[in-house]
């Protein structure tokens, strides 16, 4: 069996640095992946994946039936299955990471889609105020637009039911239930990173992430990971050759990445609406309040 371990955030939360910096701590070669060759971090909802391993064409299927399926797929995986020529190289581990950014949901059938008997889940949270920006750029919206997204309990992507995305819907739910509905969970172990620590120790927490999920690697492997996975590095590289995960033509995924950027970006009534609707998951993560203000969000 392979032990599944869900890189679990909600969008622009860190998930795709961190997947850079195991996939370098992985790799045991002494210049920096290709950004566009990472072989971890696939995405939980994958299209090709699900037909693969249920051989049914996922296109004539409503989304609640697609949710149906997906646990079996993950057991496919789990089992030792694996798909296309981009996760050969994954045989030699014992584990798979896959991104999630759905909420820990349940599918109509009553069935946790993330739930497993050796699942584990990395669960990476970044301050939304933060997220907020990043989001915005992400989506080609407004600060004020993604704020509502992000406050929307009904948010999720790829649900449109007229047409067929390259990935199956997600469901997100707002920031705030997202993270919630991750660390109350009692199904499968997690382990928490807050994307700021990553920033300030990116050796330790990487090392911290590695042991959860059961990978070894030397003082020197990580300290040479994170010396690859620099922004500056990252941005170059995709100034270079592109990012087949940046949202659309032109767009930049590796944005700035800075902690503490919202204060320069967002205005104080942006900065409150944030706050006043995800303030109590945010005290409960760590994140100092600006304002005193009423406390709307249920996480």
């Amino acid at each position: 069996m392979i032990r599944i371990i869900w890189l679990a955030s909600y969008p622009k939360s860190g998930n795709t640095w961190l997947c850079v910096l195991i996939a370098n701590a992985m790799a045991k070669v002494d210049s920096p992946i290709d950004i566009n060759k990472i072989l971890i971090g696939g995405s939980v909802c994958n299209r090709e994946t699900l037909d693969h391993f249920t051989l049914i064409d996922s296109s004539l299927l409503t989304h609640d039936e697609i949710d149906c399926l997906r646990p079996r797929a993950y057991e496919a995986v789990a089992r030792g299955g694996l798909h296309g020529d981009r996760n050969k190289s994954e045989t030699q581990w014992p584990i798979r990471f896959f991104k999630a950014h759905d909420a820990y949901t349940a599918n109509p059938a009553g069935e946790s889609l993330f739930g497993g008997s050796d699942y584990r889940a990395i669960v990476i949270v970044r301050d939304p105020r933060d997220v907020a920006p990043s989001l915005a750029n992400h989506l080609d919206c407004s600060i004020d637009e993604a704020i509502a997204f992000m406050n929307d309990n009904d948010a999720g992507f790829y649900r449109k039911t007229d047409r067929q995305d390259i990935q199956l819907r997600q469901k997100l739910y707002s920031w705030s239930a997202n993270i919630a509905s991750w660390l109350d969970q009692t199904d499968i172990p997690i382990h928490l990173i807050r994307y700021e620590d990553l920033r300030k120790a990116p050796a330790e927490m990487l090392g911290s992430a590695l042991a959860f999920a059961g990978l070894a690697a030397s003082d020197e492997e990580i300290r040479r990971a994170v010396a690859f996975s620099d922004f500056a590095a990252l941005r170059q590289q995709e100034q270079q050759k592109g990012f087949n995960q940046a949202p659309r033509f032109g767009a930049t995924f590796f944005r700035r990445g800075d902690v503490g950027s919202w204060r320069d970006e967002l205005t104080p009534d942006q900065i409150a609406r944030v706050e006043s609707h995800h303030g109590r998951m945010m005290r409960r993560l760590g994140y100092e309040l600006s304002y005193a203000c009423d406390l709307a969000d249920a996480g």
